[in-house]
């Protein structure tokens, strides 16, 4: 059986920042499930984020203590997992992700994939 190596783990702008902002118990879930797609697995909480083209966007979405929790990343780019964005989620009607998060995530993986390419 071969092992390979893990993917790189990027983070886009201030996703480091605002996930550590985050409580121990979310960050535990997300660093999970970001090293179980630096693996090439998917973490149980993770679905893919609609308006991105198919599966190269993913969310992992955590609820802790009455609030939503999500880290979106891309798998897309062949070379590393890119951690695009993490936030709390303010919406508290029906469960799409707001316009800007999303226009947010549509810039920060364009600078993931100038990145991926040496651009």
């Amino acid at each position: 059986m071969t092992h390979q190596m893990p993917k790189p783990l990027y983070w886009v702008a201030t996703s480091k920042k605002d996930l550590a902002g985050m409580p121990d118990d979310v960050q535990d879930v997300f660093g999970y499930a970001l090293h179980l797609a630096q693996d090439g697995k998917k973490h149980e909480q993770t679905k893919t984020l609609k308006g991105f083209g198919g599966a190269g966007v993913l969310e992992v979405v955590e609820d802790y203590m009455g609030d939503a929790y999500r880290a979106v990343y891309t798998v897309k780019l062949a070379n590393a997992i890119y951690v695009l964005h993490c936030f709390q989620k303010k919406s508290t009607k029906g469960i799409a992700t707001s316009k800007q998060d999303i226009e947010l995530i549509h810039e920060r993986l364009k600078a993931a994939i100038a990145d991926s390419k040496g651009e």
